[in-house]
């Protein structure tokens, strides 16, 4: 599979003298690969999707996406990438919903005609085009977020990146927004980049994961099995693992043959195996 991010030990000096440095092992995400990033608040887990989008420029280390310096050679690739931001009330500007969704198309220069057939054609697509002339900022968290993921997928992208994009959301909304990231990612084959908070969601989300330490030691990298079944190393990152997991590893104590799970379907299918 191809690489299509791949840094290695970059470091950023923020204007207030704060440095963080990314190191340890390189951080390489493939073609269609699913990557969750995990860490402490202040690990520089933000710092790096930065890096990634071309908006901070590294003092030092080497980066690439998709062959090129995304702080030197952003225009080259952003058409490839598509971003979430953790915060969607700042990523909304435009009055309407079809205005906000068609903010890409129109300053990549398609034609008008063609920007209504790409902004019309996501919002059917995920079953928001009731919403095609709400004002963005008056739409629920979880509106907010469908709203904020068509803009970042009507330039079909071939990699998508998210910063905690559960902030805020009720169970309910949440599960509906994982739903629809994976079905239409799967769908279109695109790689996702993710930071998160929440490690319940991980296997649902992610084929890999990385590990970062406060100051931005890029420390471990698995499968989220791999990861969580250390269960001593997840306390240096202010992490526990899932509930699911710490579950099944105590049943596992009288059932030694029985599989930790990470789904709750999988969970289902062992305990009626015990």
């Amino acid at each position: 599979m191809e690489t299509i991010i791949h840094t290695s030990c970059i470091k950023h000096v923020y204007p207030d003298k704060t440095e963080v440095a990314l190191c340890g092992l390189d951080f390489i995400v493939k073609q269609n690969e699913r990557v969750a990033i995990l860490g402490p608040s202040g690990a520089g887990k933000t710092t790096l999707i930065r890096h990634i989008l071309g908006l901070l420029t590294p003092t030092d280390g080497h980066i690439e996406v998709f062959g090129v310096n995304p702080s030197r050679e952003f225009a080259k690739i952003r058409h490839r990438i598509g971003f979430v931001m953790q915060d969607v009330d700042e990523q909304l500007t435009q009055p309407t919903v079809f205005d906000e969704i068609a903010f890409s198309p129109r300053n990549f220069g398609h034609t008008e005609e063609e920007v209504v057939k790409m902004t019309e054609g996501i919002m059917e697509k995920m079953e928001i085009t009731d919403l095609r002339d709400k004002a963005p900022h008056y739409l629920s968290g979880g509106q907010k977020r469908k709203v904020a993921l068509a803009s970042a997928l009507v330039i079909s992208p071939e990699l998508l990146i998210f910063d905690e994009p559960f902030q805020g959301l009720d169970p309910r909304s949440r599960n509906e927004y994982i739903a629809l990231i994976n079905q239409l990612t799967e769908k279109e084959n695109i790689a996702t980049v993710m930071t998160l908070h929440e490690v319940e969601l991980v296997p649902l989300l992610a084929d890999s994961v990385y590990l970062l330490k406060t100051g931005g030691t890029i420390s471990k990298k698995g499968t989220p099995a791999q990861v969580f079944q250390d269960y001593d190393s997840l306390k240096e990152y202010y992490l526990e693992p899932p509930v699911l997991f710490r579950l099944f590893a105590e049943l596992k104590k009288k059932h030694p043959s029985i599989k930790i799970p990470l789904t709750i379907e999988e969970a289902v299918k062992e305990i009626g195996e015990i």
